[in-house]
């Protein structure tokens, strides 16, 4: 017996939308968990993106720290130079000897400051002439130095750190 309805339903293609339901059921469900993994992934990139932030401005805050006290050791350390000046300039009954000699030990405080600080003097007399430390001002005639031998230093050079800070101005037997 055939069931010629018009209304009634196939058991065949009911058993296929119910395939084809289950499956939009399945995939639904897949673009569900998507949709939250992708959520949970735009939230770890703002919280890493946030985190870079403030490790930049961090990093930014201690950099500035630094260079605005980048000189506090080498400044402290030149603090007992400044009062060896102060204090010669407040004594005034030295005489000239006494002041030459608190000069020279306020000198040796200096070197002392600077060469702990990298600082290397530069004094070249009766040395060969080096370009690379020494600027000739002047070329003078000598029998006593070989050619190209410093005879007189004008002002001495520095060494910064094995970088040149300022080179001695020398006088230099001609060739």
């Amino acid at each position: 017996m055939q069931n010629n309805d018009p209304h009634a339903t196939d058991p065949a293609k009911d058993s296929g939308a119910e395939g084809a339901h289950a499956e939009l059921d399945a995939l639904a469900a897949k673009v569900a968990a998507l949709d939250a993994e992708l959520a949970q992934a735009r939230e770890t990139v703002l919280r890493e993106r946030a985190e870079i932030e403030n490790q930049r401005r961090r990093l930014q805050r201690d950099l500035d720290q630094a260079r605005r006290f980048a000189n506090e050791k080498l400044l402290g350390d030149l603090l007992p130079v400044y009062d060896s000046v102060a204090l010669g300039l407040a004594n005034e009954t030295a005489d000239a000897k006494a002041l030459r000699e608190g000069l020279e030990l306020t000198l040796k405080q200096l070197e002392k400051v600077t060469s702990s600080n990298g600082l290397v003097l530069v004094d070249p007399l009766h040395q060969p002439f080096n370009p690379e430390h020494h600027q000739a001002i002047s070329a003078v005639d000598s029998t006593e130095h070989a050619p190209g031998t410093v005879v007189a230093v004008v002002q001495k050079g520095f060494v910064l750190n094995d970088r040149l800070l300022r080179p001695a101005l020398v006088a230099v037997v001609k060739d």
